[in-house]
């Protein structure tokens, strides 16, 4: 089991920054592909970034292109989530979470793909 922590979240006025951070605790996950999803109140749990195992490949939401960035450090074992022009209803909780393709099929975009997931990390947007 991969055990993944986040942190960066808070509050920020509507157009802020922040960044997201993913890491996992003695463990390398340099072979996995790693995503960002969020879930507001009442709402399902929606895909917002990924990147692949090497890191070569990135995907976005609709929503968020353009404005945020997702990014890998294996030095630093860490994955991060960078996030700009934040708004109000962006508010929510963010999990960050691996799988390791091995010669499977990949599925950034798809939540139920990704085996290992963090507690997440609580984004508030103020308007």
């Amino acid at each position: 089991q991969v055990q993944l922590v986040e942190s960066g979240g808070g509050l920020v006025p509507a157009g802020g920054s922040l960044r997201l951070s993913c890491a996992a605790p003695g463990r390398t996950f340099s072979s996995y592909a790693m995503g960002w999803f969020r879930q507001a109140p009442g709402k399902e749990r929606e895909f917002v970034a990924a990147i692949s195992w090497s890191g070569g490949s990135t995907y976005y939401a609709d929503s968020v292109k353009g404005r945020f960035t997702i990014a890998r450090d294996y030095a630093k074992n860490t994955v991060y989530l960078q996030m700009y022009s934040l708004k109000p209803e962006e508010k929510a909780v963010y999990y960050c979470a691996a799988e390791w393709p091995g010669s499977g099929s990949y599925y950034p975009e798809v939540g139920r793909w990704y085996d290992h997931w963090g507690q997440g990390t609580q984004v508030t947007v103020s308007s």
